[in-house]
């Protein structure tokens, strides 16, 4: 099996078994990506079966596949409240923190989150690592002034690229800028996290820190759950 290939069997099996966590009732948060594009199309058949819940969408490619898919979308202020929160992430340690942004919802990822009373991680299992870094880490920026930040995280040696899609600079959702830092490893995330936040026109990080509760990741023919004590 090619290593897309196996990748993609580890994502489904990862994003099947934490949909198995929806109940009748919930209000769900949905991430973005490609492991939660799996688990929208199983949300969608369990809906089609008969399941009944709300969604809270992070992105508009989300709220897309979920609407063609027979979910229920509503908005985070019509939630009373968010039961449990499904999404990707792009590194995971041991210490159930992370890196998220490379599909560029980490704003809205990280707000749902927030909002929510259960975080569920889905993964493949090159996703699992021992240190953070490797991925490179999404800075979202506000457009005015992003040339003064980018220049300030090359003075810090974090050798910034601004985010590009099909030759144009890429937007949020939100409208905004991505700078994607190259870190190589991150001793202290919950610092580096403090210290980003600090710079004016840094809007949020795609440090993902004791946030989530449970990590499920797809693993061979099988998944592994890590829960928090």
């Amino acid at each position: 099996m090619e290593e897309k290939d196996r990748q993609n069997s580890e994502k489904k099996l990862a994003a099947e078994k934490a949909v198995e966590f929806v109940e009748d009732g919930m209000t769900v948060g949905i991430g973005t990506g490609s492991t939660v594009f799996f688990a929208i199309k199983k949300l969608g058949e369990r809906v089609q079966s008969g399941l009944k819940f709300s969604a809270v969408s992070t992105s508009e490619s989300t709220s897309k596949l979920a609407v063609s898919s027979g979910i229920r979308l509503i908005t985070l202020e019509e939630a009373v409240r968010i039961d449990l929160n499904i999404d990707g992430a792009d590194e995971a340690d041991r210490n159930f923190n992370g890196i998220k942004g490379g599909g560029g919802a980490l704003l809205f990822e990280k707000i749902v989150a927030l909002s929510s009373a259960k975080n569920i991680w889905i993964i493949d299992s090159s996703k699992n690592v021992e240190q953070l870094g490797k991925f490179p880490l999404p800075v979202e920026v506000i457009p005015f002034g992003y040339k003064r930040v980018l220049n300030i995280f090359k003075e810090m040696k974090f050798y910034p690229e601004l985010r590009v899609k099909n030759d144009k600079k890429f937007l949020t959702d939100s409208g905004n800028y991505i700078l994607d830092l190259h870190l190589e490893k991150i001793d202290n995330a919950e610092n580096l996290d403090k210290e980003i936040k600090m710079i004016t026109g840094v809007v949020e990080t795609g440090l993902f820190i004791n946030i989530a509760d449970v990590i499920i990741t797809g693993k061979n023919n099988s998944t592994q759950i890590l829960t928090k004590e």
